[in-house]
Formats: C-alpha cells, sequence, structure tokens
C-alpha cells in the first residue's frame, strides 16, 4: 500500500468485480455443470484469455467463435455463459454500499474502473445498487483496454481531471494495484469491508466505525 500523504484524499476509485459486486463464473451453467466440470472446462478452452478478450472489447460473438475453434463445444458453453451472464453476479459486496454511502456524504469523489466486457456491464448496476451511487466508470470494454495496462489508468485520469497523489484505487488485485500504484495513486488491496474501512480511516476520510464494532 502507498503510504498516505500529509494531504487527505480527495477521490475513491473502486474496481468492481469482487470489490463491489461478488462475481462467481461458474453461475451460469451452475445447473448444468459441476464445479469441477467447470474448472476442467475452463482449463481446457482458457476460459480467463477467452473473459479477457471481451473485458478487452472483442465482440462476444468474436469470443464465442474463437472458444470454437478448438472444439465446437467449448463455443456453445461459452454462448451459453454470456446469455446467462447475470448468474454469474452474486450480489452486493457486504458492508461496501455502507462504506460507498459515508464516503458520498463526506463529500469524497466517487468513481470506478473496471475490467468487463461493455456488452454485458449493464446487469452490473442492478445486483449492486452501489454502482449507481458513483460518479463515472470507466469500462474497459469501452475503452479496449484492460487493467493493469497503465494506459487505462491515464485514461481515467484524463477524464475526470484527477490528481493521482490524492486518489485512492482500491482493487483485489496486487497487479492491478502495483500499476495505479506506479503512476502515483495510493493504492488500497481489497480483501472485505472491515479491512477497506480501517485503511481509509488511515488516509484520514471520514468513514465511520462499523456498527457492529466497539
Amino acid at each position: 500500500m502507498t503510504q498516505p500523504t500529509d494531504l487527505h484524499p480527495t477521490t475513491v476509485v473502486f474496481d468492481l468485480g469482487n470489490v463491489l459486486i461478488g462475481w462467481d463464473q461458474t453461475g451460469p451453467l451452475a445447473d448444468r455443470m459441476t464445479r469441477e466440470e467447470w474448472n476442467d472446462f475452463a482449463a481446457e478452452a482458457n476460459f480467463g484469455m477467452l473473459n479477457t478478450l471481451a473485458d478487452r472489447g472483442v465482440p462476444i460473438t468474436e469470443v464465442i467463435a474463437r472458444a470454437a475453434e478448438s472444439d465446437p463445444r467449448h463455443g456453445e458453453i461459452v454462448a451459453a455463459y454470456y446469455d446467462r451472464f447475470d448468474l454469474s453476479l452474486t450480489g452486493p459486496i457486504e458492508g461496501m454500499a455502507e462504506i460507498v454511502a459515508e464516503l458520498k456524504a463526506s463529500d469524497i469523489r466517487l468513481l470506478g474502473l473496471s475490467n468487463w466486457s461493455a456488452e454485458t456491464f449493464h446487469h452490473a448496476p442492478k445486483v449492486a445498487p452501489a454502482i449507481n451511487e458513483l460518479e463515472d466508470i470507466v469500462v474497459s470494454g469501452r475503452e479496449e483496454l484492460i487493467k493493469p495496462d497503465p494506459e487505462i489508468f491515464r485514461v481515467l485520469s484524463r477524464r475526470f481531471d484527477l490528481v493521482p497523489e490524492r486518489t485512492v484505487f482500491v482493487d483485489d488485485l496486487p497487479a492491478n494495484i502495483d500499476a495505479a500504484e506506479e503512476l502515483g495513486f495510493i493504492g488500497l488491496l481489497f480483501t472485505d469491508a472491515q479491512q477497506l474501512r480501517g485503511d481509509l480511516g488511515g488516509l484520514g476520510l471520514f468513514v465511520s466505525p462499523a456498527a457492529d464494532e466497539s
């Protein structure tokens, strides 16, 4: 984590997946495949690479076609995954809606930066309404850039006229935090809301203790 500066941050930028909203890639086909079967498929078809293509802005029809090149069944599974993508979203991350609300009430500017397909992004705010509280979101699929590419952080900075040294970036992946910190952002690696609350408090942001804490 980047050490805090003497000036309090004025902006917090949130990753979305597994920070504000839960994501489980096994969800869309849970009624057809066991988790073990999905994991075997994902390894064989290189689903991680296919998902990254969609996040990078490659049309889902092309992603499906790419999957089918090695095995038609792979294409069918990937097509079913995207047809039922909303079932991969498991709900709001516990405690995060409260943190977003408290930061907003303290006049902290709130933004988002997410690796997400432009074609499926519309599902996210329906499942985790706190996403609607963000001023705006840079979505990788719209920019055709993905984290941890430094250029997507530069897009974020230019678009919203950010001062990185006064901007907190919250993400659950160390590589993305490292990329942000290289450009001067204050990086916070997310594990859960309680940990984030403490980290934000350490930066001087006005987030009160959780209700169940003494």
